[in-house]
């Protein structure tokens, strides 16, 4: 049986840190240019080569996103942008414009090519037809079914890369125009402004200003609003055919987010890797209940059965109680036994807070005194990204995330 890689997305570098040192094998990311997640804090070069220097002390790799469906103008930085990523040698690049693919044939051959779920490979004669071209691995669109998914691996030798959690696109494997005609971003530009998510209702020309909900329900209809992709109870099936890599979409989350989803996707791939049992119920809910803390929207199980009723928010569901970010940790006092944590979100002494520790649990943390940076008492963390001191009484991970909830 094939461990499949775990891809997570990174956004920055404190991203990328989190997602490797909470269990990714391999983080996406963007660089300034040419990626589908312009507002993104996105890479440089040079960070790129830092994030790079990073994972490589863990054994991990990087991809990175050049996804962008081109146009003319797009091309001519393109060749030295290429080459400049195989100077520094990452470990992929994620594409979806054929042009593209021939220009980092040309200009990075050395980097393995995967195939962006922007090219909507949804049966095995495209799957072929990619690998033909000399692409490595195929992100296949999120509308296939298992029996589907199974079909193009058994006919095709090609890598296959699957979305297994993460926000879903109304549109067809992200090919949407709403934003591009509503706001002037476009989505194949990496501008998306989610237009999906915004709230409806029905007007009628002759009576402007009178607007009419679609649903029966005060605040409108969201009808377009996709729940968010779990397929984490589909991991066994999944990884008994073969699937080379799966992949966790947000680039645009929290650390919190990153930590969260990499620590519950790596426990259940390694659970399967050791035991080859199904996961118990007691075991899927207690991952699905960690999940929960920091999804955006309800999950749905996407087209993985085929047709699904549930791919849509049309209620705009209540959401569950969720962890807040309130900060992470940046090194240990130990000459004043303190942690030293960079603040994200007001907290103090007597909220109900935690210590996400990468590879291990979810420690409490009974906050009962809290220090400014130069060790004066303080009711609270209230500044942006201030740094504070919390007595614990050892030495903890860099990068431990502190949430509340």
């Amino acid at each position: 049986m094939k461990i499949p890689e775990l891809v997570l997305p990174a956004g920055n570098l404190e991203k990328l840190k989190t997602a490797v040192l909470f269990g990714a094998d391999t983080v996406y990311l963007g660089g300034k240019e040419f990626s589908l997640r312009a507002y993104a804090d996105n890479f440089t070069l040079e960070e790129i080569a830092m994030g790079l220097a990073f994972v490589r002390q863990y054994n991990k790799k990087v991809y990175v996103t050049v996804n962008i469906l081109a146009h003319n103008r797009d091309l001519q930085q393109t060749p030295s942008y290429l080459e400049k990523l195989e100077e520094i040698q990452v470990d992929g690049l994620i594409v979806s414009d054929p042009g593209i693919i021939k220009l980092a044939q040309r200009y990075a051959p050395s980097i393995p090519l995967t195939l962006s779920t922007q090219a909507n490979v949804s049966n095995y004669e495209a799957a072929a037809f990619y690998r033909d071209l000399g692409v490595k691995r195929i992100v296949l669109a999120r509308e296939l079914s298992l029996e589907e998914i199974q079909e193009i691996k058994q006919k095709v030798d090609i890598e296959i890369e699957m979305f297994i959690h993460g926000a879903m696109c109304v549109s067809y494997s992200g090919r949407c125009l709403l934003s591009h005609y509503m706001t002037g971003r476009s989505a194949n530009y990496g501008a998306c402004a989610h237009p999906c998510r915004y709230r409806y209702a029905l007007v009628e020309e002759k009576r402007p200003g009178q607007y009419y909900p679609i649903e029966e329900d005060e605040r409108g209809s969201y009808i377009l609003n996709s729940r968010d992709l779990c397929l984490l109870e589909y991991v066994p099936r999944l990884m008994d055919m073969g699937i080379e890599s799966f992949k966790v979409e947000g680039r645009m989350k929290s650390p919190l987010y990153v930590a969260s989803v990499a620590s519950v996707y790596r426990q259940a791939i390694d659970r399967y890797t050791t035991y080859r049992e199904d996961f118990s119920a007691n075991e899927l809910n207690s991952w699905t209940e960690e999940l929960t803390k920091t999804a955006t929207r309800p999950f749905t199980n996407g087209f993985i059965e085929g047709e699904s009723s549930l791919l849509q928010d049309i209620n705009k569901e209540e959401k569950q109680e969720r962890a807040e970010f309130c900060g992470i940790v940046r090194g240990y006092r130990s000459d004043k036994n303190m942690l030293k944590v960079e603040q994200r979100a007001n907290f103090g002494p007597g909220d109900p807070l935690q210590l996400m520790v990468p590879g291990a649990n979810i420690l409490p943390l009974d906050l009962q005194e809290l220090f400014d940076e130069e060790l004066n008492l303080i009711d609270r963390a209230r500044h942006p990204r201030q740094t504070v001191y919390i007595p614990y009484p050892e030495s903890i991970s860099e990068y431990t995330i502190l949430r509340r909830g």
